[in-house]
């Protein structure tokens, strides 16, 4: 049977990023993608114009529908903006026999909210503690610890911070660093060093949904976390590299990009 990954995130009406980004991802990987809205926003090129929060029972009822019934080999979790959100959405990967690849999705690319601040202590405490992997940009690192990364050396300073919460692994995305895209991933004792060449390109929407729906997509397929990774860098950083204008802001990754070479 073909591997099934449930995202859990919002909607992002663009199509560059969130429950859009995910399920092309999981496409284009190969993986049958499933999913729980969180929220409905009202979003383009340019930025986050409006956004709506789903009632916690009908997340509930979206996730219970599809793994009572189709299963899931992976979730993968992106904005859920308030505290009741994050807290329903752990308790419910608690409960399901799956790995977890939490991307604790604070800010959208154009610097838009979508994590109330009264949810971070949810988070922390809740959430990432049953993440198989987390996945915080630089941003969501300062949010989550405190810890400001500014070099190369600071990212095992932040990998230890947010380890401390409980998630088996994490990775911390240092592509908000100048050279290379540079991403830490440790479970504190083994580490792994992921360098890419940095493209010359704006078009960056969507780039996070991206990567966490790539490894949910691998570790579905049975592959170890630091292989699922990997993979999963490279798959982007092709996407970043192939990504498009649209509008008249910042277009997005290309999910497609493996078809058209």
């Amino acid at each position: 049977m073909i591997p099934r990954v449930l995202t859990v995130a919002g909607s992002d009406s663009g199509g560059g990023a969130g429950i859009q980004a995910d399920l092309k991802t999981m496409l284009a990987l190969g993986v049958h993608g499933m999913s729980v809205i969180t929220a409905v926003t009202a979003q383009n090129s340019l930025g986050v114009q409006g956004a709506w929060e789903l009632p916690v029972e009908a997340v509930r009822a979206q996730y219970r529908s599809v793994v009572d019934d189709i299963g899931v080999q992976a979730v993968k979790t992106g904005m859920l903006a308030s505290a009741e959100l994050v807290e329903a959405v752990a308790e419910l990967i608690s409960g399901t026999d799956a790995p977890a690849v939490v991307d604790p999705v604070g800010v959208s690319k154009h610097g838009d909210a979508l994590l109330a601040a009264s949810a971070l202590d949810s988070v922390r405490t809740k959430l990432l503690p049953v993440a198989t992997v987390a996945t915080p940009n630089l941003d969501e690192v300062a949010q989550l610890t405190g810890v400001r990364v500014a070099s190369e050396d600071d990212l095992r300073r932040a990998a230890v911070a947010v380890l401390s919460y409980g998630p088996r692994w994490v990775l911390i995305k240092g592509g908000h660093l100048p050279g290379d895209a540079l991403d830490l991933l440790t479970d504190g004792t083994d580490e792994y060093l992921l360098r890419a060449p940095r493209h010359d390109n704006r078009h960056t929407h969507g780039t996070g949904c991206t990567l966490a729906s790539a490894i949910a997509s691998g570790l579905a397929k049975g592959l170890s976390v630091p292989v699922a990774v990997a993979a999963a860098k490279e798959y982007v950083t092709g996407a970043i590299e192939a990504g498009f204008a649209l509008g008249a802001g910042i277009g997005p990754v290309d999910h497609g990009w493996r078809f058209r070479n």
